[in-house]
């Protein structure tokens, strides 16, 4: 009976067990390979072509509205396909399928690097640091061709990577996000909207409720990390804000992280890095990452304990957002200020992570001559289609090598 849907009394035309959406999620969580972009295309795949339980209209509503908020747009992308098809349970559903498999992954690694003998985890981790290069690079040039059309779009981008490339500020990149948004609204206004979602499956109280849950944690949290200093308020305050103020997800959290771990002296420069390319090897979403960081920061907090904080603090607000915004996206989805808010975010993003990719990355990553063409070889391969997973264990074992020798 796990199957059968049946009919959804919220408006939705049917829907679909928990236990079905935990099952086909986790399937996607452990073969989604190649980050967010890959995803939606998994995703499509199974819920569209396959699976049929969305129409295309319906799922490329999906993806813009995702794409609008805050938050890892394809984790967003699933929670949401979970809420139409299964409410609330289906959403949790979702994303503890497609989430699992990666965060238990990440915990994994922060265990077993800890503990490699040092001969061993030094050129490891360099070799797991190079990876971040073509990955990131690689990162930047498809969301250049895809957001940067046109000259305003290319100058937001080129602007925010200089503003952030000359100031080292931690508030700085999701500011010039904002500011990159409103300029689109100002200036992009007249693009087409994402169009109508079609039947949401959730009532506008409790999308109201979700969103008012948002704000509180968005402000709370800071204020009791201020007022209770406690190494867990503080560790949940600086992964939610990423998670709150962060567009697209995926690589483009890696400078938000950066700035609430790294900067914050609760990991050095290294095993952030080590951290961020093992992920690149492991299916489902990138921002599992986050369990890897809490549970290596220096927090004084339980490893395990600190790694589920960090993972739950940086996924809750995106999801938030989007069980708040979907009873509501039909009414204004159709509105050019959306697209243009859109776009103009999407081009600061471009900027941000272009700035990433010069620090921490390069500076930390890219140290010689034969770092420099490894990490090129490991890009062609990307541009030419080879699979990410080849690529980051090509890159990682040629570092090392290289490291050792």
């Amino acid at each position: 009976m796990m199957g059968k849907p049946v009919r959804d009394v919220e408006g939705s035309p049917e829907r679909r067990h928990a236990g079905l959406i935990f099952l086909v999620f986790l399937k996607l969580g452990l073969s989604s390979f190649g980050g967010p972009i890959a995803h939606l295309g998994y995703f499509r795949d199974t819920f569209v072509v396959r699976r049929k339980w969305l129409t295309e209209h319906a799922y490329g509503s999906l993806v813009g509205l995702c794409q609008i908020l805050p938050g890892p747009a394809s984790s967003q992308v699933g929670f949401a396909i979970g809420l139409q098809q299964g409410g609330m349970r289906g959403a949790l559903a979702a994303f503890a399928g497609f989430t699992l498999p990666s965060a238990l992954l990440m915990l994994a690694a922060a265990w077993g690097l800890k503990w490699l003998p040092t001969n061993l985890r030094t050129p490891l981790f360099h070799g797991l640091v190079l990876v971040a290069a073509p990955i990131v690079a690689h990162a930047v040039i498809g969301m250049a061709q895809r957001l940067c059309t046109g000259w305003l779009t290319a100058s937001i981008a080129t602007l925010a990577a200089a503003a952030l490339i000359v100031f080292d500020l931690p508030w700085l990149a999701p500011a010039l996000i904002v500011a990159g948004g409103l300029a689109g609204i100002a200036f992009l206004h007249d693009t087409k909207g994402a169009g109508s979602l079609g039947p949401v499956g959730f009532s506008r109280a409790a999308g109201m409720v979700c969103l008012a849950l948002f704000l509180t944690l968005l402000i709370g949290l800071p204020l009791a990390a201020t007022l209770a200093p406690f190494p867990a308020l503080q560790l949940a305050d600086g992964f939610y804000r990423t998670g709150a103020l962060v567009f697209g997800g995926g690589h483009v959290i890696l400078p938000l992280l950066e700035a609430e771990t790294a900067a914050r002296g609760w990991i050095a420069a290294e095993p952030f890095l080590a951290g961020y390319g093992a992920a690149q090897a492991l299916p489902g979403p990138l921002t599992a990452f986050a369990a890897y960081l809490g549970a290596v920061s220096e927090t004084g907090l339980d490893p395990l304990i600190a790694g589920l904080i960090a993972l739950l603090a940086i996924f809750a607000p995106g999801l938030l957002l989007i069980a708040g915004a979907m009873p509501l996206w039909n009414r204004v989805s159709e509105r050019g200020w959306m697209a243009g808010l859109s776009a103009g975010a999407g081009a600061a993003v471009v900027g941000v992570l272009g700035a990433a990719l010069w620090r921490p990355v390069i500076s930390s990553a890219v140290l010689g001559p034969a770092d420099w063409a490894i990490a090129l070889a490991g890009l062609a391969g990307l541009m030419l289609r080879a699979p990410v997973w080849q690529v980051v264990i090509g890159v990682a074992l040629a570092g090392a090598y290289s490291s050792a020798g």
